[in-house]
């Protein structure tokens, strides 16, 4: 057993040293997102450190989707900043957050259903020449050798997701954790260095997010910065040095996994009641 493995056996999370003394690549500082009177976030600040996962905890509603919608520049804060290695990008749409590279998956992976895995994939590929009109009349060659090797990474990353031998087979063929798996090599396509997984265990069959699992700590141990939303204890105890807690909008506490699940405020904002 490695080194890491052992540390994910000891609910430690995988060991990334001095951390502490790293800048966050991806930030909220302050973070209020009002619908109408409600405040789904409401005044939260966290930071995910380069080369750390964390895990985004808390009860149904509690604002853990909103808050990635936040991060990932699907929704606009009310007010407070969002930052991306120290720079402001509130205002930035979710594509120029994409060329930052923040990438993010769903809890409900949609890929295009009738498309084979590796056109999915090769969709995630950022800033294509073959994109624009002009470069395929006046540089075909750049645009055919461009399209090659495109079709080359994304093979790669489905041989890395276990998806190859289903290459050519149209998307709407997989299980839900495959799809969960074809999601995350699309995201992978445009070389992310930030990736927010929202519920990557949802809906999978123990062997398959045993994968899951494995892949997203090689991912990692190249340097990919993870925030994952997770209801599976197990696999956030397993995955996660640190971990954030959100109840009703709020964030509740912060912490190793280990003291955030004895917190009393945790357990009682999971059974019910109030939280404070």
């Amino acid at each position: 057993m490695t080194q890491q493995a052992a540390a994910m056996d000891r609910g430690e999370g995988p060991e990334r040293p001095a951390l502490a003394q790293v800048p966050p690549a991806l930030s909220a500082d302050n973070v209020v997102k009002r619908f109408g009177g409600i405040a789904a976030v409401d005044g939260v600040s966290l930071g995910l450190r380069q080369g750390e996962i964390a895990g985004l905890i808390g009860p149904n509603g509690a604002g853990k989707t909103t808050m990635f919608d936040l991060l990932a520049g699907s929704q606009r804060p009310t007010s407070g900043h969002v930052l991306i290695n120290g720079r402001p990008v509130e205002k930035l749409a979710s594509h120029r957050r994409i060329g930052l590279g923040v990438g993010r998956t769903f809890q409900i992976p949609r890929p295009f259903p009738d498309m084979t895995l590796v056109e999915n994939v090769m969709l995630g590929q950022q800033n294509q020449a073959g994109e624009r009109i002009l470069p395929n009349w006046y540089l075909p060659g750049k645009v055919a050798r461009q399209e090659r090797e495109t079709f080359a990474r994304a093979m790669a990353l489905l041989d890395f997701l276990t998806l190859s031998q289903l290459a050519r087979e149209p998307a709407k063929a997989l299980s839900g954790g495959q799809r969960k798996l074809l999601e995350l090599a699309r995201v992978l396509m445009a070389d992310p260095k930030v990736i927010l997984l929202d519920e990557p265990a949802a809906g999978v069959n123990a062997s398959l997010l045993e994968v899951i699992i494995e892949r997203i700590v090689e991912i990692n141990r190249r340097g990919t910065a993870i925030l994952v939303i997770e209801h599976n204890m197990d696999m956030i105890s397993r995955l996660c040095r640190h971990v954030f807690v959100m109840a009703g909008g709020k964030l509740l506490c912060e912490g190793t996994s280990a003291d955030v699940s004895r917190d009393p405020r945790v357990i009682e904002a999971y059974l019910g009641g109030s939280a404070g």
